[in-house]
C-alpha cells in the first residue's frame, strides 16, 4: 500500500506578525545569499538556533523555514540539524528524536525536504551504519509509508514484515539492506508509532470537542483534523472558514468501504442528511445547515474528504432515479440520492470541480514495489499551485497515467499464472483505467474555467446557506420492483477471489 504520495497531514497556523517579520527577514537574507553576502552563514546559525530554542518560535513554525526551496533555508537546515548529536543511535531512534524537537507540517516537498536533511545528518554522524545517504533516505521515507500502513485509520490490511523487507529489496544501491535492521525498523515501527512534538495550544485544542468553530466571532483560520487525530498522515482538515459550494439534503449509502472493500450488507441502507460541501470536505449532518452551529462529533464522523475524488452519475444503480457514485481517494465508494436529475448533476460538477482545483499534486515515490500493484497514497492536504500550475501537473500525471495503462495492457498475464497473480493485473488495470478518467474530467473542468462553475448560478453560490432543494427525497424508484439484484453490487469494489469474470468499473 505504498505509491506515489504517503503524505496527508496538516496545513499551517495563521502567522502571527513576529512570524512575518521573521518571513521578511528570510526573505532579504536569501537575496543577499545570491549576491554572494559573507553575513549568510551567520544569519543561518542564529535563525537556526532561535528555531531550535523555539525563541519567539512556535513548534508548528519550525518546518517551514528548513523545507523552503532556497539556499538560506539550506544553510539553515543544516545549522538547525548540528543541534542534534546521532552517533551510535539507531535509524528509529533518532527520527524520534528529531520529531520530538518540533511538528512536520506543510506541503509534501516541504516536509520532503526536512527529511532529507534529516537523512544527511543522521548518514554524517553514522558514516558506516548504512552505505550511504541515499540509503538513510530511502529508509526513513520507508518507516514513515510504514507508519501510516501500520497506524492509519483507513487502510486497510496491514503490512507484514515479510512484505516490508520485500518492498525494500536491491534499493540499497542496487544491493538488499540488512534483513536484521529491516526486521528491526518493522517492529520499532509496529510496536510504537511515529509522532512529532505539538504545541501547547494545539494540544489543548484537541483536547476541547475537536472543533474550532467555538471562537465567538475570531478571524483565527485554525484547522483542525477529522479522523484519526493520533495520525496525522490520513486525517481530513477541517477548516471552519473555508467557503461553502454547495448545500441541500441527500440519501446516502455505503457501497464500498476503504480500499474498495464491499460493504457489509446490513450496513447498506439508505440513510438522509443535510449535504454542505465546504471546502474540500462533503459534511453530512442530520439537522440543516448552521454557520454558527458547531459540528457534533458525529457530523465530524460522517465527513467524506473529495480531495482526488471523483463522482459521477450512477449508471448501473437502478432501484432509485437520481442517484450520483462518489468514489474517494481511498477506494470508498458512496452513492447519493439528489432530488432532481437536475441537482444531481449539480453535485456532481460541484464536487468534481473542488477535486480539480485543491487536490495537492501527488508526491513521487520515494520506494516501491513491482513485485505486488499497490494503490498509492493521496495528500489531503491543499494544493498551493496556481489554476495554470494546477491544470499542468494533472495533465502531466494524465500522460504518465495513459503510458503506464497502454504499457499495462500490452503484456496481459499468462494464462498458466496463479489467480492471485490475474487478480493483482486486474486490480491495477482498474486502478489505472479510473485515474485516467478521473484526470481526464479534472483536465475538462479546469479548461472550461472551474471559477465560474464553482460559483455556479444564484442557487449555488459561494458561501449559500441553504440550498432550495426539498428537504424530502422519493427515495422509490418506479423500476425497483424489477430489479433482483443491483448491477453496481458487483462492481466498485475490490475483487477477493481468484476469479473475476466481470470487467471492475
Amino acid at each position: 500500500m505504498w505509491g506515489c504520495a504517503f503524505w496527508c497531514g496538516g496545513l499551517f497556523a495563521a502567522m502571527g506578525s513576529n512570524e512575518l517579520q521573521e518571513k521578511d527577514a528570510t526573505g532579504a537574507l536569501g537575496h543577499d545569499l545570491s549576491n554572494g553576502s559573507s553575513s549568510n552563514l551567520e544569519a543561518a546559525r542564529r535563525l537556526a538556533k532561535r528555531l531550535y530554542h523555539l525563541d519567539r518560535f512556535k513548534r508548528s513554525d519550525v518546518a517551514k523555514h528548513l523545507g523552503k526551496n532556497n539556499e538560506f533555508s539550506k544553510l539553515v537546515a543544516e545549522e538547525y540539524l548540528k543541534f542534534f548529536d546521532f552517533t551510535g543511535m539507531t535509524l528509529d531512534c533518532s527520527l524520534r528524536s528529531f520529531f520530538k524537537a518540533f511538528s512536520l507540517i506543510g506541503e509534501t516537498q516541504e516536509r520532503e525536504r526536512v527529511l532529507i536533511h534529516f537523512s544527511s545528518r543522521y548518514y554524517q554522524c553514522n558514516p558506516n551504519s548504512i552505505s550511504s545517504q541515499d540509503g538513510v533516505h530511502c529508509l526513513t521515507c520507508a518507516m514513515m509509508l510504514l507508519n501510516t500502513d501500520l497506524h492509519g485509520h483507513n487502510i486497510g490490511k496491514k503490512m507484514t514484515c515479510q512484505e516490508f523487507v520485500a518492498n525494500l529489496q536491491g534499493m540499497n544501491d542496487g544491493k538488499d539492506f540488512p534483513r536484521g535492521l529491516l526486521k528491526a525498523l518493522y517492529n520499532s515501527i509496529k510496536n510504537e508509532k511515529l509522532e512529532w512534538a505539538v504545541d501547547e495550544e494545539e494540544k489543548k485544542k484537541s483536547h476541547s470537542d475537536g472543533t474550532d468553530e467555538k471562537d465567538n466571532g475570531s478571524q483565527t483560520k485554525a484547522v483542525s483534523r477529522i479522523g484519526n487525530s493520533n495520525n496525522p498522515f490520513l486525517d481530513i482538515p477541517h477548516d471552519p472558514n473555508a467557503a461553502v459550494y454547495k448545500t441541500g439534503f441527500l440519501a446516502r449509502k455505503i457501497h464500498a468501504d476503504m480500499d474498495g472493500k464491499k460493504t457489509p450488507r446490513g450496513k447498506r441502507g439508505w440513510k438522509t442528511f443535510y449535504a454542505v460541501l465546504k471546502g474540500t470536505v462533503l459534511y453530512l449532518q442530520k439537522d440543516e445547515y448552521k454557520p454558527e452551529k458547531a459540528l457534533s462529533e458525529e457530523d465530524l464522523k460522517n465527513a467524506v474528504s473529495v480531495h482526488h475524488a471523483l463522482a459521477s452519475k450512477a449508471t448501473d444503480y437502478e432501484k432509485k432515479p437520481n442517484v450520483l457514485k462518489l468514489k474517494t481517494a481511498d477506494w470508498r465508494v458512496l452513492l447519493f440520492q439528489a432530488q432532481s436529475q437536475e441537482e444531481m448533476q449539480t453535485w456532481i460538477n460541484k464536487i468534481n470541480c473542488v477535486a480539480a482545483v485543491f487536490s495537492a499534486p501527488p508526491f513521487p515515490a520515494a520506494i516501491g514495489s513491482q513485485k505486488k500493484f499497490s494503490r498509492p497514497l493521496l495528500p489531503a492536504t491543499t494544493t498551493k499551485l496556481s489554476q495554470d500550475e494546477q491544470l499542468k501537473s494533472h495533465e502531466a500525471k494524465l500522460k504518465q497515467i495513459s503510458t503506464e495503462l497502454a504499457e499495462h495492457r500490452s503484456y496481459p498475464p499468462d494464462k498458466k499464472l496463479k489467480g492471485k497473480e490475474v487478480d493483482d493485473y486486474k486490480l491495477k488495470d482498474h486502478y489505472l483505467e479510473f485515474e485516467k478518467n478521473r484526470y481526464e474530467i479534472y483536465v475538462g473542468l479546469l479548461k472550461e474555467g472551474v471559477k465560474e462553475l464553482l460559483s455556479g448560478g444564484e442557487n449555488d453560490a459561494p458561501g449559500l446557506k441553504k440550498s432550495h432543494s426539498s428537504p424530502s427525497l422519493n427515495q422509490e424508484s418506479p423500476v425497483s420492483a424489477k430489479v433482483k439484484r443491483n448491477v453496481s453490487e458487483r462492481k466498485d469494489y475490490r475483487p477477493e477471489t481468484p476469479s473475476i469474470k466481470q470487467k471492475v468499473t
